[in-house]
């Protein structure tokens, strides 16, 4: 697959954030495409229609952060999920080269490459959306994802976690499926020392963006 590929994924770009990076005021790198189908998702057209959002230029991305990069301390990349992108490392170096500091948001369904850009050095921070207990991530990711995967997934990134602790930061969004027993299991998967931050629900953008991005998607199957 050609990795040039990513920067057919660059789809948006938040100037200022200073509440995606706790501590660091950023820039946000919105991402298109993902592996997962959650019913509760906020950015349901990015993640599963990206061509119905903008391309962002890859020049406009690079101009951006050179010309920004003095009042900025790092870049969040988030989607969609990143992790999911084909050749995503070219867009990390690209982010890197401005010198800034890079935070991946991800869902840690791919775990080899969250540890390949964490090895890499392309990466300073993840942070990692864990859906709910692993016994609802069937219900919780639309079926993409069964207890067994979410398992394996969520124990490889902890494991590196507990290698590289400044590394990680772990959050849960209060979707309605989710109980105050389910938040105090998930809090019990955490690896020793972590806390888990939690973020507020909001209600998905456009509810029927998956039923029509299938629609179309058969319909073109059927010409």
């Amino acid at each position: 697959m050609n990795p040039e590929n990513a920067w057919r994924h660059l789809r948006g770009l938040t100037p200022l954030s200073l509440c995606d990076w706790p501590g660091r005021p950023c820039c946000v790198v919105f991402l298109g495409g993902c592996n997962l189908r959650c019913p509760t998702c906020h950015n349901a057209s990015l993640a599963w229609d990206m061509e119905s959002e903008p391309l962002l230029p890859q020049a406009r991305l690079k101009a951006f952060l050179s010309s920004r990069a003095r009042w900025l301390s790092g870049v969040t990349v988030t989607g969609g999920e990143p992790t999911a992108v084909p050749g995503i490392g070219m867009i990390l170096h690209e982010i890197a080269a401005s010198g800034l500091a890079i935070k991946v948001d991800t869902n840690a369904m791919l775990p080899d490459v969250v540890e390949a850009l964490l090895a890499e050095g392309l990466a300073q921070q993840f942070s990692v959306d864990v859906k709910g207990p692993f016994d609802q991530y069937p219900s919780l990711t639309g079926g993409a994802v069964t207890e067994a995967g979410a398992r394996r997934s969520l124990s490889r990134v902890f494991a590196l976690a507990e290698a590289r602790p400044e590394a990680f930061l772990f959050r849960t969004t209060l979707v309605p499926q989710l109980s105050e027993t389910d938040m105090t299991t998930v809090r019990g998967m955490l690896p020793a020392g972590f806390t888990l931050a939690t973020q507020d629900y909001k209600p998905p953008r456009r509810p029927h963006a998956l039923a029509d991005s299938e629609a179309r998607r058969t319909a073109g199957n059927m010409v």
